[in-house]
């Protein structure tokens, strides 16, 4: 559990885990894992707010850091290439997007969206990327417990 001595009784207690709804099942897994380990290490309640697509992630993640109730927003998708569109342009706007909200709200904005060079949807990728998922989501959940620790010390 995150605590000092030094931290603010009046910074947010919410975090937001916002979730794109292409390849839920793959994406589940970071949720799954991030929520076990922020538990261990903060004591801040998880909001979990699923969108359609990664595309509209940053839309909420600029609202609800906006509304001043969370310390940190995690955004989590999984941008594949479909054979028809570049999948590059919808992950790079979307990580563009989240660093801007980051710097323009102040609120630490975490990104999970992840774009792989190649999927398919066989068992081989989605048993790596399941496991992948696990990792990246526990990885988010230390860095934000990391940063919400350093934000309420210096306040």
């Amino acid at each position: 559990m995150v605590s000092s001595s030094n931290t603010n009784q009046n910074s947010p207690k919410r975090i937001a885990f916002i979730q794109a709804s292409w390849h839920r099942d793959i994406v589940d897994q970071c949720k799954k894992s991030f929520l076990l380990e922020i538990a261990k290490l903060c004591d801040h309640e998880v909001d979990v707010i699923v969108v359609p697509g990664a595309f509209e992630i940053p839309l909420q993640a600029k609202l609800l850091a906006k509304t001043g109730q969370y310390a940190a927003v995690i955004a989590a998708g999984l941008v594949t290439d479909s054979g028809i569109y570049r999948h590059e342009f919808v992950a790079q706007s979307v990580v563009s997007g989240l660093m801007q909200v980051q710097l323009e709200t102040e609120v630490p904005v975490f990104s999970v969206v992840l774009t792989p060079h190649q999927f398919h949807n066989c068992s081989e990728h989605n048993t790596f990327f399941n496991e992948h998922f696990l990792v990246k989501g526990a990885e988010a959940a230390e860095a934000c417990a990391s940063i919400i620790k350093l934000n309420e010390n210096a306040q």
